[in-house]
């Protein structure tokens, strides 16, 4: 027997399609019968890579009784987070407003006409650590709803209020130099000095509080010591190991230990995709190998784990195999003797991890570095440069060991905002490590994954959020859009091939025309977006970026592109109301606080043109040896082709030589041939 999510698409929903619980998707059909059976519904929100979704599907959901109670009572309504982050965005505000904090999997209980009246998150099937039994609550509630109607609706009337209110944020915020330099002082201020990052446990690893700090100190780090050593000191304490993955790349979603040693085991594309680009660029700023190579690791990851052989990312790996979370990725001290196999590797890798037959967690080894290469190589009188390809080697052997292990599931669906993400991350990834091997095998992986989404997530021009085997969705929001224009953008700069400039300008515009709101910034959601209670516009950051930020700064980049200032009004009507309580919270602001600085830069344009048969190679070695985050670059051979961005129109060559013209708020300088003029200029 299957229930109404036998025939949908998510791997998620079809986790649950076999429950004894008469599941429905978030459709008319359910809404529908909700309204004439007169039932409460019971919304119960989560995403295929989350451990404690499949701990309450196993203890309530898969059990014959609680199901009946559900079946009996109410309509139960199943929805993927990660495929509609509206309703997710909603309902964990009503969550959160009315019990003080919010997770997954998330238990909502609405009226019919879509208003909460009772929320939560994980309920276990019997009482237990203060938490009701879900079949004694499931009763308590379908009783009031049965012989206390009223009382529901008065709760229900007053957080439908609340949603509305948080619904429309006050403008207030304003792009100046003194508020991005308080942001900056209270995320140094706040930062954990000793272990890296911000708060304490569960410990996010927070990507874009780093890059803004990367950002500040960019152009001028003499001007920023303390934001860029809290920066550094964070990406050098995660990429010791724990949650980060030493043996095969790639990030977990968060550390339970203020350490970073124990993680939450589930990889999110979102996640490694804006730490890739952190590493990256603190591997441009410093020069340092460890930077790029984490980013090289987890992008390599991103190819060999999370890759769909047409081109898209899928989504996440599950923290759980063979029923036990973290079991893929942990060692016993014999699985690491035996897979290393040489014992003079293994007791220098023993050394840098700690190894011991006790283990650091549940009995097993979860790998963090104890000891840095330079230590070792004073006790194994070896230089760091040996102890680190002795490691290197002894990775390679337990990855390959790995291999043979029962893997985690994979959520296989291609969600267009955390591909967009990817994309910059590969895109820029070429453009940086220049012309290495490496750099023309992220190429191949940015343009093939760029394509597919141009192909398969935008069927007849409209672009979707969600494929998977073929299938589209029907859905798409806000930070589809912006991420997949950025990530065009930088493809564009890394290839200079207009296609990839057009089909952003193309989105952007009609991102403007279906989110915009008159009164500044933009809606979550499309127009005319049925089914909702209300229409989101939510700007804060989370696990990943506010749309509403995204949307800003792919506005600032296309404004600065093509001279437009129709994007640029966009932009900053949107910036008064994302900087309202930025400097207050910038860990919860802090791509806006990005946005803003590139706002605050002005426009810093850079525009390359050449002989045909010729190139701008030699300018690109300049411009691409720093990090230079507010500078949007075009190149064309001249004359540029109908469709390449305005920003290159009217710029002769000079003497019939590649010439580089360099501007920054409507003022340039004198166009140059010599690459080391330009470096002057820039």
């Amino acid at each position: 027997m299957t229930n109404h999510l036998a025939g949908e698409n998510s791997p998620y929903l079809l986790q649950h399609a076999a429950n004894p619980v008469d599941w429905y998707p978030w459709t008319a059909e359910a809404l529908t019968k909700a309204r004439l059976e007169d039932k409460p519904i019971f919304l119960s929100i989560g995403y295929a890579a989350c451990h404690w979704c499949h701990v309450m599907a196993h203890e309530s959901f898969e059990d014959p009784n609680i199901a009946a109670i559900l079946n009996e009572h109410f309509v139960s309504i199943k929805v993927d987070r990660e495929e509609r982050p509206d309703l997710d965005g909603i309902y964990m505000q009503a969550t959160t407003s009315m019990t003080g904090s919010g997770g997954w999997p998330m238990s909502v209980f609405l009226t019919p006409d879509l208003r909460p009246f009772y929320a939560g998150t994980y309920f276990p099937p019997v009482r237990r650590h203060n938490m009701p039994a879900f079949p004694d609550l499931l009763r308590s509630l379908a009783q009031t709803w049965r012989e206390n109607r009223a009382e529901i609706h008065r709760v229900s009337a007053r957080v439908a209020e609340t949603l509305a209110q948080t619904g429309a944020p006050a403008a207030g915020g304003t792009p100046t130099d003194e508020a991005l330099a308080a942001a900056e002082a209270a995320l140094v201020n706040s930062a954990d000095r000793q272990l890296g990052g911000w708060g304490r446990a569960p410990k996010f690893p927070q990507p874009m509080a780093i890059e803004f700090l990367l950002r500040r100190a960019a152009d001028n780090r003499s001007a920023h010591p303390e934001g860029f050593a809290v920066a550094l000191h964070t990406l050098k304490a995660m990429a010791r190991g724990g949650m980060y993955d030493v043996v095969g790349g790639g990030f977990s979603r968060y550390s339970t230990a203020d350490s970073w040693r124990v993680p939450h085991f589930e990889k999110m594309l979102y996640d490694n995709a804006q730490l890739a680009l952190a590493y990256l660029h603190a591997a441009v700023m410093t020069g340092e190998p460890m930077y790029r190579r984490v980013a090289t690791e987890t992008l390599d990851f991103v190819v060999r784990e999370l890759t769909h052989a047409d081109g898209g990312f899928y989504s996440s790996l599950d923290a759980d195999s063979e029923g036990s979370e973290g079991k893929f990725y942990v060692w016993t001290l014999g699985e690491l003797r035996d897979g290393i196999g040489d014992e003079g590797s293994f007791e220098v890798f023993a050394a840098a991890y700690g190894v011991s037959a006790a283990g650091n967690w549940e009995g097993r080894t979860i790998l963090q570095r104890a000891l840095d290469d330079a230590s070792l190589g004073a006790r194994f009188k070896k230089e760091p440069q040996a102890i680190a390809t002795v490691l290197q080697e002894c990775h390679a052997r337990l990855l390959h060991l790995r291999a043979a292990r029962l893997r985690p599931a994979t959520d296989d669906k291609v969600i267009a905002a955390w591909n967009g993400q990817m994309l910059q991350a590969f895109a820029q990834a070429a453009r940086f490590l220049g012309t290495s091997d490496l750099a023309s095998s992220y190429l191949d992986v940015a343009t093939r994954n760029a394509g597919f989404l141009l192909r398969e997530l935008r069927p007849r021009a409209q672009l979707r959020r969600i494929w998977r085997n073929g299938q589209v969705g029907r859905e798409v929001f806000l930070e589809d859009f912006a991420a997949v224009i950025l990530g065009l953008l930088d493809l564009y700069q890394t290839t200079f091939q207009d296609r990839w400039f057009t089909a952003a300008l193309e989105l952007g515009d009609e991102m403007i025309a279906r989110f915009s709101d008159p009164q500044g910034g933009f809606y979550d959601t499309p127009d005319g977006e049925p089914q909702i209670l209300i229409r989101p516009k939510d700007i804060q950051d989370n696990a990943t970026p506010s749309g509403n930020a995204l949307a800003c700064e792919a506005l600032l980049k296309l404004a600065c592109l093509t001279g437009e200032g129709k994007y640029r009004d966009q932009a900053e009507g949107a910036l008064k109301i994302g900087l309202t309580d930025a400097a207050q919270y910038p860990t919860s602001f802090a791509r806006w606080l990005s946005a803003a600085d590139l706002a605050l830069a002005g426009e810093h344009q850079l525009a390359l043109l050449y002989p045909p048969g010729s190139s701008a190679e030699p300018f690109l070695r300049i411009v691409n040896a720093a990090y230079r985050p507010n500078l949007l670059c075009a190149a064309a051979a001249y004359p540029p082709a109908a469709g390449a961005p305005a920003l290159l129109i009217d710029r002769p060559l000079v003497g019939g030589r590649p010439t580089a013209y360099s501007c920054r708020n409507f003022v340039c300088n004198q166009p140059v041939t010599d690459p080391q003029e330009l470096l002057s200029q820039l």
